[in-house]
């Protein structure tokens, strides 16, 4: 009984994780400019590897395996937004600026 609820949302966690990756990738694919596409990028990063990390560690149980997987997300949970903060500030400083809508108010 608890191995099937273990297993299944095992599955969940997994499914919901590549969700966000083609969700994400679609993004960065897809959006409009640098900016936009930090975002995507940092959704893939943050949601999507979280959630496959998850489905690992309960399909690992609790074992040296779990350890590595909770120290390999804590590491892309404090590299993700340093990453997209470095590419912002690159971005700025090589002249690129959010593409504006109509108005010339930018978005």
């Amino acid at each position: 009984m608890i191995d099937s609820i273990i297993n299944y949302s095992s599955i969940a966690s997994l499914i919901l994780g590549i969700l966000f990756i083609l969700i994400g990738s679609i993004g960065i694919l897809r959006l409009p400019d640098v900016f936009s596409r930090i975002h995507a990028s940092g959704m893939i990063d943050t949601a999507g590897t979280a959630f496959i990390i998850l489905g690992m560690c309960l399909q690992s149980g609790i074992s040296l395996i779990t350890a590595k997987l909770i120290f390999i997300g804590i590491f892309i949970f404090f590299t993700s937004p340093i990453t997209g903060h470095v590419t912002a500030n690159l971005a700025r400083k090589k002249g690129l600026k959010p593409i504006s809508n109509n108005k010339g108010e930018t978005l």
